[in-house]
């Protein structure tokens, strides 16, 4: 076999491969998302309608208030409630219905062939009992019954969903219904739409198939290493993608870690202080050694859980805003080494997006934490510039610096420098270092205001 076919076969078998996987992972998702979308209007739908019918029951029942208030029961009170309610009706199909406790049809505005006909025998095709099932639920005090019955506007059986009341004084039961099949021609409606986006995801992914596999016969012969380092390239662009769901896992592992872990461990640590007091109230002296030890590793262990919480999520800077959090931040390297680290703010600080807060951030995090491992510093100066034109950050050291040059040729090195740059780039910003060996570092972020002001629209 030919170089030139050997190298389309290498680079079509993969690609091909690859595409089907994509296509089933694809088409796996989407199926499963039609699903929940199947269930959720499905459900939507029910629960709109519920509400609706509960309404209309409630309306019907207001207007027969007054009637109901004069105590009276005979006919003419009843023949009076039964014409207002008969004159309530809704679209072509809604209307209400009257029955007597006995199962009698008092009032059917649609279907008036049945009235004065008891109905207590009625039942569906599947042997339910109808109006049974209609007055059991009234007696209850009322609530919502599915059952079939026959549709006017068709007159062919539809699943229907009714809610009824009682109104004990006249030994009543009233309600009205909703036909459930445009739920089901809805629902139907949304399923095609999702085998529409299938077929058609399933279109696009053939369409890049056989582009990719042209584009691979026309530029085969072209086939080096730029083409691993492009694909390279794409990879790092997809990654900063996925910075954004990174920080909220971050956030999220946090907040776990200080709202379950932490308050477990106060809540051991509040009870092995009071055990420790309780013996020592009984026995009169001090409670034993490993009483104590066990309080000093439970404290130990809390403070360890609050570090991690803080570290992988500060709640300050979703709190307070970058400021805050960048001081803090400062004072904790401090805390934990020997270099001295400044912070100045200058200028007024102004509300940031969640993404450039976090972006910048990070920026500071690594900074601090490269200077911690390689700069040997003894001073760090950290200022944070909010000004018309943007936001920008300036971290300077006196350490020992490096050779910038060298770190950006290996692929081995600089992961740290090349992450902050990926980082400001996937927000819009810009990333400067100046570093020469024996005369410190001087790193420079900023974001413009223009791709602030895009965050906010």
């Amino acid at each position: 076999m030919r170089l030139k076919a050997k190298l389309l076969l290498l680079a079509a078998v993969p690609l091909v491969l690859a595409l089907a996987l994509i296509a089933a992972a694809m088409l796996h998702q989407q199926a499963e998302l039609a699903r929940r979308e199947h269930a959720l209007v499905q459900q939507e739908y029910m629960a709109a309608r519920r509400a609706e019918l509960r309404h209309y029951v409630e309306l019907a029942v207001s207007t027969l208030k007054p009637l109901l208030a004069t105590g009276r029961s005979d006919d003419a009170v009843r023949d009076e409630a039964l014409k207002l309610l008969s004159s309530l009706d809704y679209g072509s199909d809604g209307y209400f219905f009257v029955y007597d406790l006995d199962g009698t049809v008092l009032m059917h505005s649609r279907q008036p062939e049945l009235l004065g006909r008891n109905l207590w025998e009625l039942r569906d095709p599947q042997g339910r009992p109808t109006i049974q099932q209609l007055l059991a639920r009234a007696r209850e005090g009322g609530g919502y019954v599915d059952y079939l019955w026959r549709k006017p506007s068709t007159g062919q059986l539809a699943p229907k969903l009714g809610y009824v009341v009682a109104l004990p004084q006249w030994r009543w039961m009233v309600g009205t219904g909703l036909y459930l099949d445009d739920i089901e021609a809805t629902v139907a409606q949304v399923d095609r739409r999702a085998e529409a986006n299938i077929q058609a995801t399933l279109l696009w992914i053939a369409g890049i198939a056989c582009g990719g596999l042209a584009l691979i016969s026309l530029s085969g012969l072209w086939l080096n290493l730029s083409e691993h380092r492009e694909a390279d390239a794409k990879l790092r662009l997809l990654a900063r993608q996925v910075v954004h769901s990174q920080e909220d896992e971050r956030a999220r592992l946090a907040r776990e870690l200080h709202d379950g872990t932490g308050q477990t461990l106060v809540s051991a640590k509040l009870l092995v202080e009071s055990a420790v007091d309780q013996l020592e109230r009984e026995r009169e002296s001090s409670a034993p050694p490993t009483l104590a030890k066990a309080l000093a590793r439970l404290n130990e262990s809390l403070i360890e859980v609050r570090r991690i919480s803080h570290r992988l999520r500060p709640a300050m800077l979703d709190t307070l805003g970058l400021p805050a959090a960048l001081q803090q931040l400062g004072r904790e390297f401090g805390e934990h080494g020997r270099t001295q680290v400044e912070v100045q703010v200058q200028g007024e600080p102004v509300e940031l997006p969640e993404e450039v807060n976090t972006v910048l951030f990070r920026v500071a995090q690594e900074a601090l934490a490269n200077i911690a491992k390689h700069a040997a510093a003894m001073q760090v100066r950290l200022v944070l510039r909010f000004a018309a034109d943007g936001v920008a950050l300036r971290i300077a050291d006196d350490g020992r610096g490096f050779d910038l040059q060298a770190v950006q040729v290996d692929p081995r090195r600089g992961i740290g420098l090349r992450n902050m740059r990926e980082r400001l780039a996937s927000i819009g910003g810009r990333f400067e270092i100046h570093a020469t060996p024996g005369s410190g570092t001087v790193l420079s972020a900023g974001v413009p205001d223009e791709a602030i002001r895009g965050f906010s629209r």
